[in-house]
Order: structure tokens, then sequence, then C-alpha cells
């Protein structure tokens, strides 16, 4: 399922596609965001952070740079420049048998970055209720 799972993610980012998110997600998913202390279990509040970062991050210039995967898991490592700050983060994302993501988790870097994304997931969070 690896090459399926990770295909099917990177087809999503590409076309900016939310709505396939549904299929990929499992019922259970567990989302750990960069700038939000407890884990977010679900996969109605786990579509809705992605949701939002695929606004916030996927501009012309977001791209992953690095891949490394296993069997069930896997680390993408990006790059995105957004108003001015370069953004440089992980996702690990790992999925169970069928395909299904069952963990999502997004690391970034630098301090100023991570400030930068607080404020605008925030404000696209906020936009969605």
């Amino acid at each position: 399922m690896t090459q399926d799972t990770l295909a099917t993610w990177h087809e999503l980012v590409r076309t900016r596609n939310t709505r396939g998110l549904d299929a990929l997600l499992a019922d259970q998913v567990v989302f750990h965001s960069p700038v939000v202390h407890t884990p977010q279990s679900g996969k109605a509040v786990t579509t809705q952070y992605l949701s939002a970062a695929f606004h916030v991050f996927f501009n012309p210039s977001f791209r992953y740079v690095r891949e490394v995967a296993g069997p069930r898991d896997a680390v993408l490592e990006f790059q995105v420049e957004i108003d001015g700050i370069s953004v440089n983060g992980v996702d690990m994302i790992r999925w169970d048998e069928a395909g299904r993501i069952v963990d999502f988790k997004v690391m970034i870097r630098p301090l100023k970055a991570i400030n930068l994304i607080h404020q605008k997931m925030a404000a696209m969070l906020q936009a969605q209720q």
C-alpha cells in the first residue's frame, strides 16, 4: 500500500484537492499540529486542519524535497515560502493495512515560520467556522 497511499497524497497536494481527503483518512485518524498542544482525533477535525493547510501551505513555491518511506509510514520533508518567510518542515504520515492514514504529524522550523503558520492557520480555521 505504500506507493498507493503516498501516490494518492501527492496527487491531492498537486491538485489541491481537499475532497479526496475523505477517502484517504481513517475514521479515527489523529492529527498532530505544530502549533496545537494536544493531538486532534477524528476524520472531521483532521480534514478541517488539512484543508486549512492546503490553503496556507500549497502555493506555487511548495515542494517536497525528500521522502523516506517504509511499508506503512513515511516522512516527507517540504519547503515553501510564505509572505517572504522560508518555511521548512516535515509531514510524518502513518497508514493502516487498507492504506488509510491513521496518524499525521507536522513539524516546522524555524521559529519565525512557526509563528507565521500559527497566525495563518488560526485565521483559516476561524474562517471555516
